[in-house]
């Protein structure tokens, strides 16, 4: 179970890979975790629907996917989360797991916001690129009118131009007032979006955004890791390598302690 209290690390690979691959990510990000004080929570897509290009991997798809996350759940013993594209899938994969992620691109689909929230699990919203801190009051009372109890935004950057995003980090300080729990996606922050045939991304930027973040004030960090980014089946040029976590994650826990 998750403490309300607890700052919360959500990551994993993007999109899921061999079992191999899942235990070596999510063990170490489970006890890095954990040495810290954290809660943690394993993250890994069973499809990546919105895909730049039509010949990407998008992943194992729903049903194998959706057992996939159940057996990684028994093995690591942690929450597991994962993205629902329909109402049909939420129904379905609230029946296994124990956190919905909301994609930003339909965070505003009402009908799916509302199957989320009936099966009694959190929920996760991406906040989409379009969308501003100040409207993001909206999306959750729809989670809060079908029921659901525990939910947060995650902030994940918004669009500037054809090609980049950017992050206000004033909009994390609105959120917040706002009264929602909030999650600051540091990887797909840095992507290039429009970038041809496959999406770009900054990596190089990734501990800097984390950094800035934390000292603004968040409830918890996303970010997608890989032991080999260069070989990941997704967003390769946006995680975070699995050897520079336990740095970085100690440098954020020494900036929450200081403006706690």
């Amino acid at each position: 179970m998750l403490k309300r209290n607890k700052f919360l690390l959500i990551g994993g690979p993007c999109v899921l890979e061999s079992r191999k691959t899942s235990i070596l990510i999510g063990e170490t990000l489970r006890d890095l975790a954990h040495s810290l004080g954290w809660d943690y929570v394993f993250k890994a897509s069973y499809d990546k629907a919105n895909r730049t290009s039509f010949s990407s991997p998008r992943g194992p798809g729903f049903s194998k996917g959706l057992k996939e996350l159940s057996a990684l759940k028994r093995i690591l013993k942690v929450p597991v989360l994962t993205d629902v594209h329909t109402a049909e899938e939420a129904k379905a994969a609230g029946k296994v797991l124990d956190i919905l992620q909301i994609p930003a691109f339909l965070c505003r689909q009402t009908d799916l916001l509302l199957a989320a929230a009936k099966t009694g699990k959190a929920v996760s919203v991406k906040k989409g690129q379009f969308l501003a801190p100040q409207a993001v009051s909206a999306v959750m009372e729809k989670l809060r009118r079908g029921g659901c109890r525990n939910a947060w935004i995650t902030e994940r950057g918004t669009t500037f131009g054809h090609g980049d995003l950017v992050v206000d980090m004033r909009g994390l300080v609105t959120m917040r007032k706002q009264g929602h729990k909030v999650i600051f996606d540091a990887t797909h922050s840095v992507q290039k979006p429009s970038g041809g045939q496959v999406t770009k991304g900054e990596a190089q930027f990734i501990p800097a955004l984390a950094r800035a973040a934390a000292a603004v004030g968040i409830d918890g960090l996303f970010i997608e890791v890989h032991p080999n980014p260069k070989k990941a089946l997704s967003d390769k040029e946006s995680m975070l390598p699995l050897s520079q976590a336990r740095a970085l994650f100690q440098l954020i826990n020494r900036i929450l302690y200081a403006v706690s």
